[in-house]
């Protein structure tokens, strides 16, 4: 571990084991560094310190659980998450309709769409479709409804049949757990009609998720993972799965 982030960690720690909170901005103050040091301090090391909803916590203070915040869930792995979509970049192709999820792991892909003279984008994400609106080569269906604010995406009972009157080539998925035995889930159950109709329409199916995914169950189970054509991923333990085609990031 880096000296100066077990140090850091370590006040932090001190500071909260009597099973108080610090507000991000404060820890970081603490520290005299930058909020997104002490992000990078608990995504990238070992720590019983959790980050929830802009708050550190002891991760075994009673009523801890995860929460999903985007903020927090785009500052990790980001570099990991570039590479997977380098990767999935070269499963599209002109003309192509993709469905693309809410969430933070495909985000490093929506710089790429400039490359390409011609594509669809079907999403029900807001920051997904603020960045997409900016190409001028790239056609937006933006599917709305209720609006969830943590997770900057959409939500509504006719989705599901909205995304099967479309024609999609490829959808892309994220997830933020994968178990072998027990399959992939995501925070929130408003993802989980139109990551199935997705799944369920698509001419291709591809699942993105970076190794800190893997053994870990999330409250809203929507796929096996036989039900995708491909896995990209940076996990080398997923190359032993059977009858999916996995392109592993190193």
């Amino acid at each position: 571990m880096n000296d100066r982030s077990a140090q850091r960690l370590a006040v932090l720690q001190e500071a909260l084991v009597s099973g108080g909170t610090l507000h991000l901005r404060e820890a970081a103050e603490l520290c005299g560094v930058s909020e997104m040091t002490i992000r990078r301090d608990l995504t990238t090391q070992p720590s019983p310190i959790s980050l929830l909803g802009g708050r550190l916590v002891m991760a075994s203070y009673p009523g801890v659980a995860p929460v999903y915040d985007l903020t927090e869930q785009q500052a990790s792995h980001y570099q990991i998450k570039h590479r997977l979509c380098q990767r999935v970049a070269s499963f599209i192709d002109d003309g192509d309709t993709l469905f693309i999820d809410c969430g933070s792991t495909l985000i490093p892909l929506l710089s790429q769409l400039s490359h390409f003279r011609e594509l669809t984008v079907v999403t029900y994400a807001l920051n997904v479709a603020n960045a997409v609106a900016a190409l001028p080569n790239v056609r937006l269906v933006l599917l709305g409804g209720l609006f969830y604010a943590s997770s900057q995406s959409f939500g509504s009972d006719g989705m599901r049949a909205a995304i099967e009157r479309l024609g999609i080539n490829k959808a892309l998925i994220s997830a933020a757990g994968v178990d072998y035995e027990r399959g992939v889930s995501c925070f929130h159950f408003h993802e989980v009609a139109p990551k199935q109709a997705a799944i369920a329409t698509a001419m291709q199916r591809i699942l993105v998720v970076d190794a800190s995914k893997f053994g870990i169950v999330r409250p809203a189970y929507f796929a096996a993972l036989s039900d995708f054509d491909s896995v990209v991923t940076d996990d080398e333990r997923a190359a032993t799965l059977e009858g999916v085609a996995v392109s592993t990031v190193i």
